[in-house]
């Protein structure tokens, strides 16, 4: 058996030009994915010997032999190759070179379809974890700045000018708030990527008796997804749900960054960023630049431009599966590695951001607090409106 024969291999020799136009970067982008293709296919080779299609001991060798490659993949030893064209053709090549006839076996009931769509659920359900995860160490970066800082008052602001009395803490808070929805989101998200695909085959179930729920169960999804039509047309939709949460992630983030870059120039001196987390200028000497705030500004325009993309790729496609689908895996791991950066980044700026409370002191100029006087006028039985035009007058 040579190494990089192609699963659909047939007696021609496909055209060099056309094998790397149509794989791209796709091997390349699969590498993420060997773990738990091998993962999906251990619980594929399970379901197989269920029905007879495996004996116990060509079970017993291909989970053996699909476990081994995973060690090898996490010491950076599998290597999937243009030729492979994906992490699939890879790992049963290796099988087939290994077991013969039994490695053979392993794509019984199964097509590359429903296996991809598998192994990237089974990512997507890492990913969101880990995104969750970092979500919490952000929060808790923001509470433990909070009760350092949360006394101290800042302008609030409307329309760009000074509204009323803020705070550190209300301001903090507002994200630990909102970073809180957005691990509801993801979850919500997780709801719709916790189906199992496999069986559907290329998108019109497969001729042989399967058991579905036992590979459902095996790898840990909470449902089968029944309609093998519906298993193709959900790729690329589902990602793009998944995007849409990781852009709420992103907008918060956007928002932090654009507020701690506003209030830490000179002219506002609220913050200041430790100068280990700034870069410099290549002409003006005096300059600690804060791009890792700028960065994580733009981020977010990254991932609603990665929805919008994955939006874009599958729209106007016939039901069923299209080549089209292949450039949606891009995006989307790219987008959680885009994201988790941006919360790692984001929380190592919290952890080492300065307060300057003499200049936010400062701020707190009298016009902050024109709404409270006029309510200190209403608790005294002077109407609304009236109270409102008084103080109006007075700060005229």
């Amino acid at each position: 058996m040579v190494l990089g024969m192609k699963l659909w291999k047939k007696n021609y020799v496909l055209n060099k030009q056309v094998e790397g136009f149509t794989v791209g970067n796709d091997y390349l982008l699969d590498q993420q994915l060997v773990k738990y293709d091998c993962t999906a296919s251990i619980a594929h080779a399970k379901m197989l010997q269920k029905i007879g299609v495996l004996t116990k001991k060509e079970c017993a060798e291909t989970i053996s032999a699909l476990k081994e490659i995973i060690a090898l993949d996490k010491g950076k030893k599998f290597q999937v190759k243009q030729e492979d064209e994906d992490s699939h053709t890879a790992i049963e090549n290796y099988l087939v070179k290994k077991l013969g006839s039994a490695g053979k076996k392993i794509h019984t009931g199964r097509s590359r379809n429903d296996q991809v769509i598998a192994a990237l659920r089974l990512y997507y359900k890492d990913e969101i974890a880990s995104v969750t995860n970092l979500i919490g160490a952000l929060t808790d970066s923001l509470d433990s700045f909070s009760g350092k800082y949360g006394f101290v008052q800042l302008p609030g602001y409307t329309h760009m000018k000074k509204a009323m009395p803020s705070s550190i803490g209300l301001w903090a808070g507002a994200f630990v708030d909102s970073m809180k929805d957005n691990k509801v989101l993801l979850l919500d998200s997780l709801k719709l990527i916790d189906q199992c695909p496999l069986g559907s085959g290329a998108g019109y179930g497969v001729p042989l008796k399967v058991d579905k729920k036992l590979t459902a169960k095996l790898l840990g999804f909470k449902k089968v997804q029944e309609n093998p039509i519906y298993v193709q047309n959900s790729r690329g939709k589902f990602e793009s749900s998944v995007l849409h949460c990781l852009s709420q992630v992103m907008l918060d983030l956007n928002k932090m960054a654009s507020d701690l870059l506003l209030f830490s120039m000179q002219e506002f001196g609220f913050f200041e960023l430790s100068q280990e987390l700034c870069t410099g200028s290549s002409i003006m000497p005096h300059k600690k630049n804060q791009d890792v705030l700028e960065i994580i500004r733009a981020n977010y325009h990254l991932i609603i431009s990665f929805e919008f993309q994955v939006k874009s790729l599958i729209a106007n496609l016939i039901s069923g599966y299209n080549r089209d689908m292949q450039l949606t895996k891009e995006p989307v791991i790219k987008g959680f590695e885009v994201v988790k950066n941006s919360l790692q980044a984001m929380a190592l700026v919290i952890d080492n951001i300065k307060v300057n409370e003499k200049n936010c002191q400062k701020a707190m100029t009298k016009e902050l607090f024109a709404a409270q006087k006029a309510y200190e006028l209403v608790k005294e039985g002077v109407p609304f409106r009236d109270a409102y035009k008084k103080i109006a007058r007075e700060l005229a």
